[in-house]
């Protein structure tokens, strides 16, 4: 038997059309006051590395421009592919925030994973480091036409160590050796720290990584810098020459930002934008940087997102030749 409801009546009506339009603004309202507690920074490497050293720095330049703290947590692993999935995979309300690096834009290319930088909102790039090349202090190789001299020399003979395979320190290696029209022998490590202890010991001939993170090693006169992959010479270290410079037409290496789920409403990315944008412009922010030699490098949303296209296309045509997909 059907049973038939009786009218509503005008006081359930309108209350069911008041609780109908709080539903429907509840989101943006929860967004309008953004933030309302702690934001988890989730730092996708090790605790003591760079990326982990920005993030605390940002951390702390932030407790003056949001209401709200900053909450590191590392969540290390696969190239920064787990900490990178573990903020797509979190509810998009800007309570989980990623500190993006340029894996992000090699990693699909290596079929490592799944997404791609398209699938985070940048909110900014905080720093930039070009890649460059160490040797020991007590090399043969004065300068970089030296070194490409020998490599031309002795094609596949002088050894290049790097970061790993598919690391921004290889492809940055095997660039500037497809321009320089040289071949090495690719010797992948670990990260850039073991590699740089390998050349300390003569287990390799030279090393790719950034400048500031063989810097203890510069400044104890353990190794020396033959040039830097940048379109200017980088604070720090002015004496050492750019690829430009000599000859060879080539800008690469790292970056590091932030980022969240793309389906993170407006008002909050503004909210983060805002808070970003002042916490960079810290001095004590630049200053942390500055004594682990960390460029600093800020971007707005807009100059980022052309920045990782620009290298997104570089990067897929370099893995390509190297085949490395």
């Amino acid at each position: 038997m059907t049973s038939i409801r009786p009218p509503m009546r005008r006081s359930e009506f309108i209350a069911l059309a008041a609780g109908a339009a709080t539903l429907g603004l509840a989101p943006r309202a929860r967004a309008a006051d953004y933030p309302t507690r702690p934001i988890e920074l989730i730092v996708p490497a090790s605790a003591g590395g760079g990326t982990d050293v920005l993030a605390r720095a940002f951390a702390e330049a932030a407790k003056r421009h949001s209401p709200q703290p900053f909450i590191t947590v590392n969540r290390p692993g696969a190239s920064g592919a787990i900490g990178f999935a573990e903020v797509l995979n979190a509810r998009p309300d800007g309570y989980k925030v990623c500190v993006v690096f340029v894996e992000l834009a090699i990693l699909p290319f290596l079929n490592q994973i799944k997404f791609s930088a398209d699938d985070f909102r940048m909110i900014a790039r905080l720093n930039a480091d070009p890649a460059a090349i160490m040797v020991r202090a007590e090399s043969p190789w004065q300068s970089f036409e030296d070194f490409i001299a020998e490599a031309k020399r002795r094609p596949g003979a002088v050894t290049l160590g790097d970061s790993g395979v598919g690391s921004i320190w290889h492809l940055s290696g095997a660039a500037m050796a497809e321009k320089a029209g040289a071949q090495f022998l690719h010797v992948p490590y670990p990260g850039a720290a073991p590699g740089l202890t390998a050349l300390l010991g003569g287990h390799v001939d030279a090393m790719c990584s950034s400048p500031g993170e063989a810097n203890a090693y510069i400044q104890g006169g353990k190794m020396r810098a033959l040039v830097v992959m940048s379109d200017q010479r980088v604070p720090g270290f002015e004496a050492v020459p750019t690829l430009k410079e000599r000859g060879v037409d080539l800008a690469i290496g790292t970056w590091r930002g932030l980022g969240v789920p793309r389906a993170t409403p407006a008002p909050v990315v503004e909210a983060l934008a805002e808070i970003a944008r002042k916490a960079a412009a810290e001095p004590g922010f630049r200053e942390a940087l500055s004594r682990v030699n960390l460029g600093y490098s800020y971007a707005d949303a807009a100059e980022f997102d052309s920045n990782i296209a620009s290298d997104r296309e570089a990067f897929r045509q370099l893995t390509g030749r190297l085949h490395l997909g």
